[in-house]
């Protein structure tokens, strides 16, 4: 669940972010300052919550971190407005360090690899990458399925080229690191970066 902020550009709404909608129509159904939107067989795969300042206090903008009362407190809201559903908090890291296990050539194309990359005590994903530095061996940067980057795109599983995706390796300028090379390719890390680790460009 992916909780995003801007006041500046959308107004004084939170976004949380439940599902991959697939691509599919969505239906939303509003009561006072909460909006549920569906699609699917009525799957949720978001929530607006409008003047949220009225409710909660939001430092920052972009992707926020909202505390356990936060979470609450929008629960309380979400109940007095009619709605049976709750939030969920999840404090898994999404963007992490990730260890390229396996890297082999994609059957059905000559530019893409698939990867086996471990991204936290021994669970691995499997990742498809089209960077021409990858390979065996190296530790990068993991955006897990549930990652918002920090351009605001969403990463969810997918399938390229027929082949299933569970994530996204990084490059330094998707990442926004500082002085990130213009040169494509993923952002490779020092051998001693932990695995599992969240990542911060801060601190590169």
């Amino acid at each position: 669940m992916i909780f995003s902020y801007n006041k500046e550009h959308v107004g004084d709404t939170l976004l949380v972010i439940v599902a991959d909608d697939l691509g599919q129509e969505n239906s939303v159904e509003r009561k006072g300052n909460v909006a549920k939107v569906t699609a699917g067989s009525n799957q949720v795969v978001a929530w607006n919550i409008f003047n949220v300042s009225s409710i909660i206090s939001i430092e920052g903008s972009g992707q926020v971190e909202l505390t356990e009362e936060q979470l609450n407190r929008l629960n309380e809201e979400l109940k007095a407005n009619g709605f049976s559903e709750e939030l969920i908090l999840d404090e898994t890291p999404k963007i992490v360090v990730g260890f390229v296990r396996s890297c082999k050539k994609h059957p059905d194309s000559d530019h893409l690899s698939v990867t086996q990359t471990e991204v936290d005590n021994g669970e691995v994903l499997q990742i498809v990458c089209g960077a021409p530095n990858i390979k065996a061996g190296q530790k990068v940067v993991v955006a897990k399925p549930g990652a918002m980057m920090p351009d605001g795109m969403m990463i969810w599983p997918g399938k390229l080229r027929g082949v299933e995706s569970l994530g996204m390796i990084c490059s330094a300028r998707e990442l926004n690191v500082p002085n990130a090379p213009e040169k494509k390719g993923i952002m490779e890390l020092p051998f001693d970066a932990v695995v599992g680790t969240p990542f911060s460009a801060e601190d590169y």
